[in-house]
């Protein structure tokens, strides 16, 4: 069972470009990593299949510097993250990264880590980055688990003999998610277990003296702790409590977040606004540069922004899409720099929501609390993608990524002119039916092309669907059916379309000629 939080989740985590799974879910993996350990490390061997996204495009998309930050302890957002390698090989740490063959790879991003520390303790893993940042460890040595990071996160190997008391033990932990799983191999278990609160010292001390216990392995959250279940899972259960309780989406979202949480609602629209003042920036940031070098392409939404707004564009192709297409287009470019954004809900993705919301606090009027509501309804429709679907392109495509942002993006235009929230979802409904199919093609491996004018696409199309609903289209194919379809879509998809850079666009002879500027 998933537990989804928009902010771990959906609109989240700030990172730095290109993309959320290849930086962001790298990041996390390599923290997780050293937290096991529990030493320095000094060798690191991280191994990824040739089928799988890594393998094309860890470089071009900084996995390899997001791994090293992450076993380094530096933070993703550091400026040292443009010098992790050289940062490791100076403080004596041995990072190789490795393609290779791996048994029954469960995801696209599966990789392997071998970790040796400055003491001689060795760990090895397995672990994905699922989407959107999110990440799943597998393996821990030769047991399988299923720790995410984003609760309190236990193993215990001992002989099998010990099996029990280490479990009566852990049943005095408050805040355990389910019973502890128990799996053996010969006369050896392991014991796991995971916890919306602490685990204390004392309890950790109680089991480490347990007779016959040999290691225990501590997962340490990497984003804040889900605290309580969901309201809502699906776009019915969304549309029938919000009817109940008169809510909007942005205020049932509010109360989403703040349950899920543990956070009183003044806190989660004080985080709200963090993000968009991170997106705002981001947009800003973008629309300074002037022709200046991405990686394959220049920079251009200054351009096209200035010429809209100093009237110099046909009126016909101008106005609010046309800038909030801009200003989406200008978020990429500063995560195609690496720069800092807000996964909305993935790096691929980051600009189309800020695109939006920043065209209606700076455009329309409309006051900045308005505007944070709008955002967290964003989040009310990434929850349900996430439940029942994926955020991943190397599973779904393109259309799980800027196809589920603009989708959350027309549902904000919606609440945003006080639609309900019937018709938010409506609007996200035939924004996702619009992309439905995407592939993710991106070129030379790189989150630029055609992601920059994809994300542009998805901001101006937030503001159609939401005025075709406002208007009075009727959706005959609800938003659960529809994410069902996009997501059953995106899997039959090959591989080369499935951000492999081995299929569409990527392919094409121009494409293959392109060089940085």
């Amino acid at each position: 069972m998933k537990y989804v939080s928009i902010f771990n989740q959906v609109i989240g985590p700030v990172m730095r470009g290109p993309s959320s799974s290849h930086t962001a879910g790298a990041y996390f993996i390599g923290k997780i990593a050293r937290s096991l350990l529990n030493d320095r490390v000094k060798r690191a061997v991280i191994t990824f299949d040739p089928d799988g996204s890594y393998a094309r495009t860890y470089q071009e998309q900084a996995a390899d510097l997001s791994f090293a930050c992450g076993l380094l302890g530096i933070e993703l957002v550091d400026d040292l993250f443009f010098k992790a390698l050289e940062t490791a090989r100076k403080a004596g740490v041995d990072i190789e990264f490795r393609i290779e063959k791996l048994e029954r790879p469960e995801h696209p991003n599966t990789l392997e880590i071998e970790l040796a520390s400055q003491t001689g303790q060795k760990l090895r893993l397995r672990a994905a980055s699922v989407g959107g940042g999110s990440v799943e460890i597998k393996r821990i040595e030769d047991w399988e688990v299923y720790f995410t990071g984003t609760f309190h996160e236990l193993a215990v190997e001992a002989e099998s003999a010990s099996v029990q008391e280490i479990v009566e033990k852990l049943k005095s932990q408050s805040g355990l998610l389910e019973k502890p799983g128990v799996q053996s191999q010969g006369n050896r278990a392991l014991v796991s277990a995971r916890s919306r609160e602490l685990f204390p010292a004392e309890l950790l001390q109680e089991i480490r003296l347990v007779p016959g216990v040999k290691k225990t392995w501590i997962i340490e959250p990497v984003c804040p702790v889900i605290k309580r279940e969901p309201l809502f899972r699906s776009a019915e259960e969304m549309v029938e409590l919000a009817a109940r309780r008169r809510l909007t989406l942005g205020e049932l979202a509010l109360e989403y977040e703040a349950q899920v949480l543990g956070m009183s609602k003044e806190e989660v629209i004080r985080e709200a606004g963090r993000r968009f003042e991170i997106m705002q920036q981001a947009v800003h940031r973008g629309l300074e540069l002037e022709r200046e070098t991405i990686q394959l392409l220049r920079a251009s939404a200054g351009n096209v922004f200035r010429l809209e707004t100093q009237g110099k564009l046909p009126a016909a192709v101008s106005g609010p899409y046309l800038r909030a297409a801009a200003r989406a287009m200008a978020v990429m470019h500063i995560n195609g720099k690496r720069g800092v954004v807000c996964a909305a809900p993935t790096g691929g993705s980051a600009g189309t929501l800020p695109g939006v919301l920043v065209t209606l606090l700076e455009d329309e009027g409309l006051r900045l609390e308005a505007v944070l509501r709008a955002l967290m309804a964003t989040g009310a429709i990434g929850v349900i993608v996430d439940s029942r679907a994926t955020f991943a392109a190397e599973v779904a495509g393109c259309q799980v990524e800027i196809g589920a942002a603009g989708a959350m993006a027309a549902a904000a235009v919606v609440d945003a002119y006080g639609g309900s929230v019937q018709q938010a979802a409506d609007a996200a409904a035939i924004a996702f039916q619009n992309i439905m199919g995407s592939v993710c093609d991106l070129v030379q491996g790189k989150v630029e092309i055609p992601c920059h004018t994809r994300n542009a696409l998805g901001a101006a199309q937030a503001f159609l669907c939401a005025g075709l609903i406002l208007g009075g289209y009727e959706n005959p194919i609800n938003l659960d059916e529809t994410i069902d379809a996009v997501y059953a879509t995106g899997k039959m998809l090959p591989p080369e379309l499935r951000c492999t850079a081995r299929g569409g666009l990527a392919v094409c002879p121009s494409a293959l000629k392109l060089t940085g500027h």
